[in-house]
């Protein structure tokens, strides 16, 4: 492990290679930094990541009018790109991702890496892909971050596993605690009253799955198994409702490939072995989860038709996320003894104007087959069982009322 500093990633960084960036809260930001120094280090390069919205803010295209880069999930920030001619989405769900990083020819990896309370070198907060692009890159460039401990729960790192180290001294970047609006704490209620104590829970982020979360105080023995852990997360687990203890697989382990939150909740996981961060292929492998009983996936949608099909990525033609990890999470749901496929959202968008429950979704993310529920402030639809027109029927009835007629009109 070679110290150097983030300007001498230009003697590092070919022209013409491939570049995997770590997302979420462990982007490398003081790497990146080091690449905006020096542009001409970044000449014909393709850089690969899986950026978080809110958090993922850096612009490769603006680097020079030759970057391109490859995201598994678009943003905003991406979307405003100097160029999003240069942008290439690739839609894979989060479970091949990992196996198309660990197969795909990579050159370098930058990542960002923290000592633990003991000193020991351990990841940052997000584990999802690290192990996949290591395997099948060349060099591994790390940040080496004095500005936070990282958690208990991360995966070491030896220091022979890494080529060159940039060291710094910056805080994470932090989401703030969401606030929850009025229709998302209704919906919040409703699906906990569907949630039994020692179910396992995969949850997203967003004002819905904080509602969800906050609702969940009532519970006992609940566990966690998902792609992320935030504040709401932490909340239960320090006020012991979520403990893992009914879990037959990790009894009593949290586990999660990322951390995301405030600045609260990196300083707890530090000092909280219990939230293991680990990659995709645990966290979103079915065959760990379904291995996992009553294990309960929920997520939410931009819109979900009347034969229960879901789209969660695409508004007007236009793609605004990704496929990211729901559907192996409600697949997985399925394959878990007592397991549930909870999509959660509200009934309209813009103000009422639009609404969610529609003919036809525009883009299908997921099937009719891999959901169970879906949740709007209006009720709950459980799809389980139900023939095409009782699941026709169930949708409606959980529409805004002002769009129920045309749907039935629809419906035939």
């Amino acid at each position: 492990m070679q110290t150097i500093q983030a300007h001498q990633l230009a003697n590092i960084i070919k022209p013409q290679s491939r570049v995997f960036v770590a997302g979420s809260s462990n982007e490398p930001v003081g790497l990146l930094e080091g690449l905006g120094d020096g542009p001409e280090v970044a000449r014909d390069v393709t850089f690969v990541q899986f950026p978080l919205p809110g958090l993922n803010q850096f612009d490769f295209t603006a680097l020079n009018s030759s970057v391109r880069v490859e995201t598994f999930f678009m943003t905003p920030a991406l979307r405003k790109a100097v160029d999003p001619s240069r942008i290439a989405f690739l839609p894979m769900q989060m479970r091949y991702a990992y196996e198309y990083l660990r197969q795909t020819p990579l050159d370098t990896v930058l990542v960002q890496v923290a000592r633990d309370r003991e000193g020991r070198l351990r990841l940052g907060p997000n584990a999802d892909f690290y192990d996949a692009a290591r395997e099948s890159a060349k060099v591994v460039v790390a940040e080496l971050n004095a500005g936070f401990v990282s958690a208990a729960g991360a995966p070491l790192v030896t220091e022979a596993s890494i080529d060159y180290v940039v060291e710094t001294d910056r805080p994470l970047s932090e989401i703030s605690r969401i606030k929850i609006d009025p229709g998302s704490e209704r919906i919040g209620a409703l699906v906990a009253d569907l949630i039994r104590d020692g179910d396992c829970l995969q949850t997203g982020i967003g004002a819905i799955p904080a509602a969800i979360l906050a609702s969940l105080f009532q519970h006992n023995d609940l566990g966690l198994h998902g792609g992320l852990i935030d504040d709401g997360g932490m909340a239960l687990v320090t006020n012991g409702n979520l403990n893992g203890a009914a879990k037959l697989r990790d009894r009593g382990i949290h586990t999660a490939g990322m951390a995301v939150g405030t600045h609260e909740l990196y300083e707890w996981l530090a000092d909280t072995p219990s939230v293991q961060l680990v990659g995709a292929n645990i966290t979103h492998e079915i065959g760990i989860l379904g291995s996992i009983d009553r294990f309960v996936s929920i997520n939410s949608a931009v819109e979900v038709d009347l034969e229960g099909q879901v789209n969660a990525e695409v508004v007007a033609g236009r793609q605004i996320s990704g496929t990211g990890g729901s559907v192996d999470f409600m697949r997985a749901a399925k394959a878990s003894r007592g397991g549930r496929s909870i999509i959660a959202m509200t009934a309209t968008a813009k103000d009422d104007a639009i609404s969610r429950i529609v003919p036809k979704v525009e883009m299908v993310t997921a099937l009719r087959t891999d959901i169970d529920i879906v949740v709007t402030e209006y009720g709950v639809a459980d799809l389980r069982h139900a023939t095409q027109q009782k699941r026709r029927e169930a949708l409606i009835g959980i529409a805004h009322p002002d769009f129920r007629t045309s749907l039935r009109t629809a419906s035939g």
